[in-house]
């Protein structure tokens, strides 16, 4: 019953599931941008139906990131009221600028689309669409930039045992900061074009399950219709085909910004959290190879106890270095170092409480730093794979005939879903034993430290910490089931589930057209 532990665990669950909502909110809102971009540039009906399907999914998702997130403020001042006093002065700023700025522009912008449909113009209404995916890209940057500040400390000083800001802009332009939010865009984009691809392959699947659409001898597509059923005409089939081409497209970009930015991520965190980048190679002692498999016991943290199986040689000396000699220092050589610095017991401060001599584990959890780091690039790397191969399979025009492909095309949505939750537990859980990790580069502030013991609220018992953890939990799950059946229940309805007037014959559809309703497409 140690409340710091479940603390721990309550935030992160409940982060964990929150931010499986943001990524895609900021991909497919993007994605949903560019096709009605489209449809104002060429007035081309399938635009239209294609933004209208993936806004409505849009909205779903975003809806359920708002709920999840309020909670998040509410952890800051009641399970982490410590946390929150020492980086009160910093955190203001970044916090308030996301709230006042990028949350209310993105959402009074998203409104003004949900309802804008026939009542604003179309340049206008695309307009407050770009207003409202801009905003949330914003908003994204102010959120990175406070996280990035508990990562590497910059542009305060410390007055009375806590930081003050004395440069803003120090602060705001970070180089961990912006590093971790190119990185986190590139990763919200692979999300959305997963989605995206994921989806039209299972529609562009049913309709050659259904007959509507054959191949001739050569392979090509011969693009049928069901007039019987709402919206299964030849532009649904454009619909489907299209989307899945752009989210292909949007996805090997994706994987090679992901590259470049985990890259440059990677060089940064050598600097600045050296213990975190051995303990993400299970790396004890000092070398130049990246471990492709270590194997160890699952509860042991200790060296000993792991033994590398397959390694490249010179590969982590790259990542770090950018060439293959020098070597990298292991766990071994930095446990010293860190004790050294920043000494061997949590310091005798009323602020520590109990935990006040305690001795100190300066190495993160070997296991899940280690397959956080390869769970995040390998689930990233076949999320590109499979998009390849649909650019590769759908060049004439429609999917294969496989019921296994349709499966795995839908499974693959979760790819970069994991990878982005498992890059997000490693470098969180990799900055431990610290909740603000001291600086062990050269530009940041020394002695800007907190250990995570001392940021727990001390009047919060361990009992109440439990039962929030369990009813938030049970919470969260009950928004997931939610999120789930509307999101299965959307895409599986097609394009009609997002314009009912496509269900009236004899009826074009029109994003103009006075009788529409939007409340149908908003709700």
């Amino acid at each position: 019953m140690d409340p710091v532990l479940i603390g721990r665990w309550q935030f992160g669950i409940t982060t964990v599931y929150h931010f499986w909502m943001v990524p895609l909110t900021l991909g497919l809102g993007l994605l949903v941008a560019i096709l009605q971009t489209m449809y104002t540039r060429t007035g081309d009906e399938k635009w239209l139906r294609a933004t209208k399907f993936w806004g409505k999914l849009f909205l779903v998702n975003f809806i359920m990131g708002v709920a999840t997130g309020i909670v998040q403020e509410f952890q800051f001042g009641m399970a982490w009221s410590e946390y929150s006093k020492f980086v009160g002065d910093v955190f203001g700023a970044p916090l308030a600028m996301e709230a006042l700025i990028a949350f209310f522009l993105e959402s009074t912008f998203l409104g003004l689309w949900i309802f804008g449909w026939g009542r604003l113009s179309k340049r206008a209404h695309l307009t407050v669409l770009w207003c409202a995916v801009i905003g949330a890209w914003i908003s994204a940057y102010f959120i990175i930039v406070a996280n990035s500040w508990m990562q590497h400390p910059v542009g305060v000083e410390m007055v009375d045992g806590r930081p003050v800001m004395t440069d803003i802009w120090a602060v705001l332009t970070n180089n961990t900061a912006i590093a971790a939010y190119t990185h986190t865009l590139a990763g919200a984009l692979a999300c959305g074009a997963a989605f995206m691809l994921g989806i039209a392959w299972y529609h562009l699947y049913r309709r050659r399950k259904d007959g509507i659409d054959t191949v001739d001898e050569k392979g090509r597509v011969v693009v049928g219709e069901d007039l019987a059923v709402p919206g299964r005409d030849k532009k649904d089939h454009a619909v489907w085909i299209k989307s899945l081409r752009i989210g292909g497209w949007a996805a090997v970009i994706a994987f090679v910004a992901v590259a470049i930015t985990g890259d440059i991520q990677a060089k940064l965190m050598y600097e600045q959290q050296p213990m975190k980048m051995a303990s993400a190679e299970a790396a004890c002692t000092d070398g130049t190879s990246f471990s492709v498999l270590t194997i160890g016991i699952p509860d042991s943290n200790h060296c000993d106890d792991t033994k590398t199986l397959i390694e490249v040689p010179g590969l982590l000396s790259f990542l770090v270095h950018t060439n293959f000699t020098d070597e990298v220092p292991g766990v071994q050589t930095l446990l010293p170092e860190y004790e050294e610095k920043f000494g061997g017991v949590i310091p005798d401060d009323p602020m520590y409480r109990d935990y006040a001599g305690q001795k100190v584990d300066y190495q993160p959890l070997m296991i899940v730093t280690y397959w956080g780091f390869r769970f995040m690039i390998g689930f990233g790397s076949l999320g590109a794979l499979f998009a390849a191969y649909a650019l590769f399979a759908t060049r004439k025009g429609t999917v294969p005939s496989s019921k296994f492909l349709a499966h795995l095309s839908l499974w693959g949505i979760a790819a970069p879903f994991i990878a982005n939750s498992a890059g997000w537990v490693f470098t969180e859980m990799g900055r431990q034993p610290f909740v603000v990790a001291p600086n062990m580069g050269e530009d940041g502030v020394d002695g800007v430290m907190l250990y995570t013991a001392a940021a727990i609220s001390p009047s919060v018992s361990a009992g109440a910490m439990l039962f929030s953890l369990v009813a938030l939990t049970l919470l969260y799950g009950g928004l997931m089931v939610v999120e789930f059946i509307l999101i299965i229940k959307y895409a599986r309805g097609g394009v009609a589930a997002a314009m009912p007037e496509l269900e009236t014959s004899g009826r074009k559809p029109s994003a103009e057209h006075e009788d529409d309703d939007v409340l149908s497409f908003a709700y």
